[in-house]
């Protein structure tokens, strides 16, 4: 064999080994996850720099780099740089690091169930019913659905 075939040759072989190990490597992305749950992506904020999770007991942990706040139609939000809870088939409980304003109080959002195409929000002794294709998107940090808006406010107010 010449010089070059072998070279060649070599090239493949690693390209081939690269290739192997990125594919049994793949994680799924938490987004990823909820989906297999049957939740959409978007009851998490976009920017999650990745997770853990036990697939035998459903206990996962969620880290962001910060936390993240932003308001949707007229309820603020806040998500803590670590949020953990147990997931099963439609079901998010044992929540700590999610929390929603009520009225005046800051109240913990401890358990979400997909229902029916419903998800249900617990605080304990309250919940509410959300249509399922509303968390379809990821909201973003700071500005929730509305960044485009709120980086033009930001320009305006500024000048």
């Amino acid at each position: 064999m010449s010089s070059s075939t072998t070279t060649t040759v070599l090239l493949l072989f690693i390209l081939s080994l690269s290739t192997a190990t990125a594919a049994t490597s793949y994680a799924p992305t938490a987004y990823e996850i909820l989906k297999s749950y049957d939740f959409p992506a978007g009851l998490l904020p976009t920017g999650v720099t990745g997770y853990e999770l036990d697939r035998d007991t459903g206990k996962f942990k969620v880290f962001l780099p910060e936390t993240c706040k932003f308001s949707i139609e007229g309820y603020d939000l806040e998500y803590k740089s670590t949020i953990t809870g147990v997931i099963s088939s439609g079901r998010l409980y044992k929540l700590k690091g999610i929390s929603v304003k009520v009225l005046l109080l800051w109240l913990n959002i401890v358990e979400v169930d997909n229902k029916h195409g419903e998800l249900q929000f617990s605080v304990g002794i309250m919940s509410a019913n959300f249509p399922v294709e509303g968390f379809e998107e990821s909201p973003s940090c700071g500005c929730g659905f509305d960044c485009n808006g709120a980086n033009l406010a930001a320009l305006v107010s500024s000048s």
